[in-house]
């Protein structure tokens, strides 16, 4: 049996979806069904299927009292609507289902979330207490256990915010559940909590994975934990970042923390630091271990400052294309995953093509496309790439070789908000050679750099009849191109 709350959201979801047209949805990128979307949760493997929850108000385009919404695809390309999965109906969590992460055991799928709660206290003030829960399925209902919530705030050390501590990472170890939650130290700025339990229902503190100490932003949000080709790696989502040159930009950023951790002691040594993408929207990613032994990272391609919800549109918030995370010389290079190649269309294809001033090329148009663009060095002192251009609109990503920083500027896109619309990231020197993988799809564009050493996300809201791709060049420059659209995957 379901709650009240959660059979009205599936029958309003299964209702309002079908009445979105389908031109409006992205040709190969995951959407909302209906309302709105945050960040993704309970991304995993179970019984053959990807899983990918997500932060849901199904009823608005904004943010409200959150649930989760629930997809599945056999390849990470296709994603297949299922029912909610959870909504705000018991007393633990009766403010809201807020970001949490899953795992399969013993033939489970087990979710653990964050529960929030709000009453007045006895001064007038709201008391806010967000504390950690599990609910336990088949892939595609779920029952959330009587012993909820599994991990309290009361849990915590002396110091330790009740308020500020969510987004449970959980994963097992040697059979032993951990979970790692975000939470803000007394000081103001971020910490990672690590749990430990026998059985999954009975949790106690063990010990802070790690502290930010005003380093790195103020509050960490939606952490994830996982080793990457001998090393580990601490994702996080900084909250209230100053801008750090061409690394980071102001407001809310994606980061690795890239180190060793001691299992025997649980200790973990952060390293290097690394902007998880370089571009205008992108937050809360998350991370699963696929079946083959990669790891793919999604993430959410909104920013908390902008909202750019298209004219008329019922839905609003996308999800990033899948990606692949590797290790190479100490940097971590995010790809497309290969999936992608099942959906392509036709092929266009130049080689060493001379290209001084503006030029097209035919065959290179259109909106859902996945484009590899590559300069070799020469004499250029300025490559222009416009996409989703016409006479009215334009985006451009442009590079300098004198000072290797490519700039992604859309400005002239349409955009109707006071919001950021210019992003420069300072890109490996190769003596002018530059290599970009973009994928377009309708409103949105991923720029992949010199074999995912970096990567760029941005919404772009144009008018789909701005379609031309249009090169420029200040001086000579000889540049190679392969072009494949991207086929339009079915949704079920």
């Amino acid at each position: 049996m379901h709650s009240e709350k959660l059979e009205k959201a599936r029958a309003y979801e299964k209702r309002e979806a079908a009445r979105v047209p389908e031109f409006q949805r992205p040709a190969f990128h995951m959407s909302v069904p209906i309302g709105w979307m945050n960040d993704p949760n309970g991304f995993s493997f179970y019984k053959g299927d990807y899983h990918l929850f997500f932060q849901y108000n199904p009823y608005g385009t904004h943010w409200d009292t959150m649930h989760w919404g629930h997809v599945r695809s056999k390849d990470l390309v296709t994603w297949e609507y299922l029912p909610a999965a959870l909504a705000p109906d018991e007393p633990y969590d009766e403010a809201g289902v807020f970001s949490g992460t899953a795992m399969e055991a013993d033939g489970k799928h087990i979710l653990m979330y964050t529960g929030v709660t709000e009453h007045m206290g006895p001064d007038g003030k709201k008391v806010i207490r967000q504390n950690q829960c599990i609910a336990v399925g088949d892939g595609e209902n779920y029952v959330k256990l009587s012993a909820n919530p599994v991990i309290t705030g009361d849990m915590l050390p002396a110091g330790c915010s009740r308020e500020d501590f969510r987004d449970p990472k959980i994963w097992m170890e040697n059979g032993v559940f951990y979970a790692a939650a975000a939470n803000r130290a007394e000081d103001g700025s971020g910490q990672i909590a690590l749990f430990t339990s026998g059985d999954g229902e009975k949790w106690s503190f063990h010990s802070m994975l790690d502290k930010c100490e005003n380093r790195l932003g103020r509050m960490w949000e939606c952490p994830d934990f996982f080793p990457l080709d001998g090393r580990q790696v601490l994702l996080l989502s900084p909250q209230d970042m100053m801008a750090q040159g061409l690394e980071f930009h102001g407001g809310n950023n994606a980061a690795f923390l890239l180190g060793d951790y001691d299992r025997e002691t649980c200790r973990f040594s952060g390293e290097t630091v690394q902007s998880a993408d370089y571009g205008l929207d992108f937050y809360a990613p998350q991370t699963l271990e696929a079946p083959d032994g990669r790891r793919i990272l999604i993430g959410w391609m909104k920013s908390w400052d902008a909202d750019l919800l298209l004219d008329g549109f019922r839905w609003n918030g996308m999800m990033t294309f899948p990606r692949e995370l590797t290790l190479r010389e100490g940097r971590i290079f995010q790809n497309p995953v290969e999936e992608i190649w099942k959906y392509y269309g036709k092929e266009i294809v130049y080689r060493h093509v001379e290209l001084q001033g503006q030029r097209e090329f035919e065959g290179i148009s259109g909106r859902t496309l996945d484009l590899t663009v590559e300069a070799e060095a020469g004499s250029y002192e300025a490559f222009r790439i416009f996409v989703a251009k016409n006479e009215r609109f334009e985006t451009v990503i442009s590079y300098d070789p004198g000072t290797s920083v490519l700039t992604f500027d859309r400005t002239g896109c349409g955009v109707r908000r006071d919001c950021a619309c210019l992003r420069r990231i300072a890109v490996r020197k190769q003596e002018g050679r530059l290599k970009l993988r973009i994928l377009l799809d309708k409103y949105s564009a991923e720029i992949f750099v010199n074999d995912g050493e970096s990567v760029l996300t941005s919404l772009v809201p144009t008018p789909l009849e701005a379609d031309r791709i249009v090169f420029e060049t200040e001086g000579k420059a000889e540049v190679s191109m392969t072009c494949h659209e991207v086929r339009k995957s079915e949704s079920r």
